[in-house]
């Protein structure tokens, strides 16, 4: 049985008003207010971009060893921020997800693809049921890797499973590993969030 706030939730999506795929890109889609937008299934929800300046350090340390690993010829494809995808029938904006060439190439054609892996940023700006929603589209869709980083705590949420439903914390010298999305592409959770130095 719903909890009262998954029911006021649920009222309240049910409450606004359905535009739609369309006229949400006409209207949503190339917007630059500071807000991420999502198309669910009809809805508009608006969000604060979760990964602000201040976390883009995360951003670089993380395509700093896909890029090595890729020269290495351990890994194809690409880590994409904010890509515009659909899961099922919802829009996302994943922080980051990864894409074969392949899959790059069908998008491309207007075709519909699924990351296998996908990283979100969890800030304190994040309402929980927002996050929980957006792990049962990936969950519905098939991704088969989700990471959770969450910055303020310097710890990784890492989510496995047939259905996302292992769950591992990784937190200092602990390996984060993509597997079996992307195996190769494995990191200490202490190097997700070094900030480096300043070299002037």
């Amino acid at each position: 049985m719903p909890t009262s706030a998954a029911k006021k939730t649920l009222q309240e999506t049910q409450n606004k008003k359905r535009i739609s795929w369309e006229a949400f890109q006409k209207k949503y889609l190339t917007r630059e207010d500071g807000y991420k937008y999502e198309w669910l299934n009809g809805i508009v929800e608006k969000n604060p971009y979760t990964m602000d300046k201040s976390q883009l350090y995360i951003l670089r340390n993380l395509l700093d060893l896909f890029m090595m690993l890729k020269f290495k010829g351990k890994v194809a494809g690409q880590l994409m921020p904010e890509a515009d995808l659909f899961f099922l029938e919802n829009h996302r904006r994943p922080d980051i997800c990864w894409l074969t060439d392949e899959q790059i190439n069908r998008l491309a054609k207007n075709e519909y693809e699924v990351p296998a892996f996908v990283i979100e940023v969890i800030s304190n700006k994040d309402m929980m049921n927002k996050v929980v929603h957006k792990m049962q589209d990936y969950r519905a869709a098939g991704v088969k890797v989700v990471w959770h980083i969450l910055p303020v705590y310097e710890e990784v949420h890492v989510y496995t499973g047939e259905h996302l439903e292992r769950m591992a914390v990784c937190t200092d010298n602990k390996e984060c590993s993509a597997a079996p999305a992307l195996p190769e592409f494995t990191i200490l959770a202490k190097a997700v969030f070094k900030k480096g130095e300043n070299k002037e």
